[in-house]
């Protein structure tokens, strides 16, 4: 079945950086785009970085400029480098082949001083 395990999250400082990884199993993963989701407390799940089969990219405005997603297909893994963190990054992360319906545990990354 689809899988996804994500890893990489923490505690950071304002200003600071983490680099989230997602294995995704269960399926042709070079066939498939992929996305980074975070939902914040009380929030809605919201869609914060695409990456298409062919490696282009799209961000939501807030974070454009500070992540960077990526993936590997021999690996079968998906990135997120996250830059010049702000509070309001704060939010468990999800990846998942959007569509699929499937979702992994998450990963809480917390942004405080």
């Amino acid at each position: 079945q689809v899988q996804f395990v994500e890893s990489g999250g923490g505690l950071v400082q304002p200003g600071g950086s983490l680099r989230l990884s997602c294995a995704a199993s269960g399926f042709t993963f070079r066939n498939y785009a992929m996305g980074w989701y975070r939902q914040s407390p009380g929030k809605q799940r919201e869609l914060v970085a695409t990456i298409a089969t062919s490696g282009s990219t799209n961000y939501v405005d807030s974070v454009k400029g500070r992540f960077t997603i990526s993936r590997d297909n021999a690996k079968n893994m998906v990135y997120l480098q996250m830059n010049f963190l702000k509070l309001e990054d704060t939010a468990v992360y999800y990846c998942t082949r959007p569509y699929s319906g499937s979702w992994g545990q998450g990963t809480q990354v917390t942004v405080s001083s």
